[in-house]
């Protein structure tokens, strides 16, 4: 759900614009209705602005409530220099709207106002069309889920637990280029106090958890060695250090880098991991909270582009194998998939029940317990933000997790590592392109078909757009 104010532009001459003042409303009132009926929260009205004086009065007014977007709305002719002045007190996004009624020129002000900006380099979104037209609808969603996930992201702080992981440039960024491009700040933090307020969390808690998933997991496949209650106590203690580091510190979202120090001495964060991108846990429902293995920035960042436009959990991988032969590529990292994903399900036992919890493989000595389980197919769109050149671009391919049957998710499984969870999936992209063009080995996903949003959101941020499917 978006926050929207709307400034509708009228006539200069004050004998036009009383005239046109009820229409202007009317058209107005018709305009708010159908956003809040599209479940978008729409700012008190104000006056249709006809005069230089209420475009900077009303403008600033409207920007002082901080809306995610302000739509510029002609429904008639309006001159072209009140957009200008509105547009100099708006520090927001901006959308241009025109029902394009043929009674009245609104199109043509529109048009005219939209050039003025467009000579100014104001960066602005464009719909045109009657509401009624599904399409219109499309675009007008598509823009304002755009505008508040960018107009959220400024202002939140990322946690980033550990610093860069096994020499990963592309898992590190530049603090001062995240805050000028996204508006998002860094806070660093040393994963040593991850273990140290290990130590300190309740016991109860703690037992309650493992105990919950020993009951309602699919198995928890105690080896005495890399993986005993002790252990997966440990990791689920790891999971409430770093809930009380999101509080303490005010995260928006983090990264955990994990390998090689607490993944050889202390235990991985594969539980802590998953659960944190869970929209739930032992204790009950939560939001997602966006948690990238590996610390990896850019991938963390995308994360919670996608968890913005969508709400969903979001999924994390490695780019682990392409089998050529069934044009099928194998998603995997360690235990970092949210358990949603098993069957993406609203009931947590559902899901649950296809998860297993396995002994750690012999990359990671500390122990614990890898998070296994196959991602439920459906269509989904897989983005990554890299960078080229140090210029960030987003790029996206459609695609879809499919179902091979439990035989060939084994033998696929198997073919690489077994114990990780696996999202097998057919990407829209030709194969030689994505991994000739991929600027990473992370890639992430939601499910649906998001790839309009994510195209407005590189435009908001004045980042390229990298269409994966075209090569």
């Amino acid at each position: 759900m978006a926050c929207i104010g709307i400034l509708t532009f009228s006539d200069g001459r004050d004998f036009v614009s009383a005239d046109l003042d009820a229409f202007c409303r009317q058209r107005e009132s018709r305009l708010r209705k159908e956003l809040e009926a599209r479940g978008h929260h729409v700012l008190p009205m104000v006056a249709p602005i006809s005069s230089n004086e209420a475009a900077v009065r009303l403008a600033r007014e409207m920007d002082s409530r901080s809306p995610d977007l302000t739509i510029y709305h002609y429904p008639v002719w309006a001159f072209p220099h009140f957009t200008m002045l509105a547009a100099t007190a708006t520090r927001g996004q901006v959308l241009l709207y025109s029902a394009m009624e043929p009674e009245q020129p609104g199109m043509v002000g529109l048009l005219a106002g939209g050039g003025a900006l467009d000579q100014v380099g104001r960066p602005h979104e464009r719909v045109l069309g009657p509401l009624g037209d599904p399409s219109v609808g499309r675009r007008l969603d598509v823009a304002l889920r755009a505008a508040a996930a960018v107009a959220r992201l400024r202002g939140m702080t990322f946690g980033r637990i550990g610093g860069r992981p096994m020499g990963m440039y592309t898992a590190a960024s530049n603090a001062d280029q995240w805050i000028e491009r996204f508006g998002v700040d860094v806070e660093e933090i040393d994963q040593w106090e991850i273990v140290r307020r290990s130590e300190h969390v309740d016991d109860a808690a703690v037992v309650r958890g493992r105990q919950w998933l020993e009951r309602h997991a699919a198995g928890v496949h105690y080896d005495g060695r890399s993986l005993t209650p002790k252990l997966l106590e440990r990791q689920i203690r790891a999971y409430y250090a770093v809930r009380e580091l999101i509080d303490e510190w005010n995260l928006d979202f983090a990264g955990i880098k994990g390998q090689p120090e607490l993944t050889n001495h202390f235990a991985t964060m594969d539980v802590a991991e998953a659960v944190l991108n869970d929209p739930y846990d032992w204790d009950g429902p939560k939001e997602p909270f966006v948690c990238a293995t590996e610390s990896d920035m850019d991938g963390a960042l995308t994360m919670q582009i996608l968890k913005l436009l969508s709400g969903l959990p979001v999924l994390f991988a490695d780019v682990r194998h392409y089998h050529a032969d069934i044009d099928v590529w194998d998603l995997a990292n360690s235990g970092q998939h949210a358990t949603w994903y098993a069957a993406r399900s609203d009931d947590p036992l559902e899901n649950l029940r296809r998860v297993h919890f396995y002994p750690e493989v012999f990359f990671f000595p500390a122990g614990g317990a890898s998070v296994h389980h196959i991602a439920a197919p459906g269509e989904a769109t897989f983005a990554r933000l890299s960078r080229y050149d140090h210029r960030y671009r987003l790029q996206v391919t459609k695609g879809r997790f499919v179902d091979l049957g439990e035989a060939e998710h084994t033998r696929l499984a198997r073919a690489s590592t077994f114990e990780w969870p696996h999202a097998f999936a057919r990407f829209d992209a030709p194969a030689q392109s994505f991994l000739s063009a991929f600027g990473a080995n992370h890639v992430h996903a939601i499910p649906g078909d998001w790839t309009e949003e994510l195209r407005a959101v590189s435009r908001r941020l004045a980042i390229d757009y990298h269409d994966l499917d075209a090569g």
